[in-house]
């Protein structure tokens, strides 16, 4: 009784964590270098409660824009790329019971079989998507590895870096407003780029 209810206060503190907790957490793991800002991001992939916009946003501010966005972004890639290999490692049973107890997720696991890269890389580009299940839907569904990989790590590249820009260094946003057309800019050329990746390669 005591072990769950340590449980439970912990998830609620996770859940709960702001930017400057968060912030002063990982800088008293400094001895351990960039490891935590690229450990806390994948271990979101797993525990979908904890707080992404604030890891991410931390890991800016902590680590500087371009490193913290890239920690980031190396965390949540390859956190994903694990869920969705367990995933398909598992899948054919579990899609199968999942199918039988809830016969209309058959239609939505044949929309992601179809349309492939282009919901996979939208889904990916917002920060409030269920990431952990559409990582575990992919790896249950037939599309490639190829495919996932490409999609999910355009797609959070444009999510990681739009939190990234917006939060750091927050109060002086208002006077750079290039970082907005760079995160415009940067989600039109990640969409076209994975376009043209996807043709080329006919991945599906």
């Amino acid at each position: 009784m005591h072990v769950m209810e340590s449980m439970n206060n912990l998830y609620v503190q996770m859940k709960n964590l702001d930017l400057e907790h968060l912030q002063r957490t990982l800088e008293s793991y400094s001895q351990f270098g960039i490891l935590p800002g690229i450990l806390l991001p994948l271990l979101e992939s797993f525990l979908p409660f904890l707080p992404l916009i604030v890891i991410v946003a931390a890991n800016a501010n902590i680590f500087g824009l371009w490193l913290g966005f890239l920690l980031s972004w190396l965390g949540v890639s390859v956190g994903a790329i694990c869920v969705f290999l367990i995933s398909r490692k598992l899948g054919k049973n579990v899609k199968s019971k999942i199918e039988r107890r809830f016969p209309k997720t058959e239609r939505f696991f044949r929309w992601v079989d179809q349309k492939g890269f282009t919901p996979l890389f939208l889904l990916a580009c917002f920060p409030f998507s269920p990431s952990s299940i559409i990582n575990i839907v992919s790896g249950f569904s037939k599309i490639s590895l190829r495919t996932f990989v490409l999609a999910t790590v355009l797609g959070k590249g444009v999510m990681i870096l739009s939190i990234s820009l917006i939060s750091f260094n927050i109060g002086s946003f208002r006077e750079e407003p290039w970082r907005i057309f760079v995160t415009c800019a940067v989600i039109i050329v990640m969409w076209f780029g994975g376009k043209k990746i996807e043709s080329r390669y006919h991945v599906n």
